[in-house]
């Protein structure tokens, strides 16, 4: 049987921008898409802790060390620059190893940098 688990999560950052004439997605800081193993592309969940919206979206990246936190397209209605969000990802993986699976988890600061 398959599961499937958190594989990586980013805790709150912060929404740096929003531009809605573009297709789509969350913009992350390349240090943060690198240190949460999550690829450009790859489907993430995202919520918005400070309004309880939830999307399904695709990251893209920004230049490392910007602190960018930036939702894209119709995603952009679901925030407001300051507002605090969490980034999921997730796997798909067998029971066996599920039972052993740590996520990452990434703390940030109010920069979108790495705490600790």
């Amino acid at each position: 049987m398959q599961r499937i688990m958190l594989k990586s999560k980013i805790q709150r950052p912060t929404l740096t921008g929003t531009e809605l004439l573009y297709e789509g997605s969350i913009t992350l800081d390349e240090e943060l898409l690198e240190k949460a193993d999550i690829l450009v592309g790859e489907q993430v969940h995202v919520f918005n802790v400070n309004n309880g919206a939830r999307m399904i979206t695709y990251a893209i990246n920004a230049p490392r060390g910007s602190g960018t936190c930036m939702l894209n397209g119709p995603a952009a209605r679901l925030g407001t620059v300051g507002d605090k969000l969490v980034v999921l990802s997730f796997c798909n993986i067998d029971e066996a190893q599920a039972k052993m699976h740590k996520p990452i988890i990434l703390r940030v600061d109010e920069k979108n940098r790495v705490r600790g």
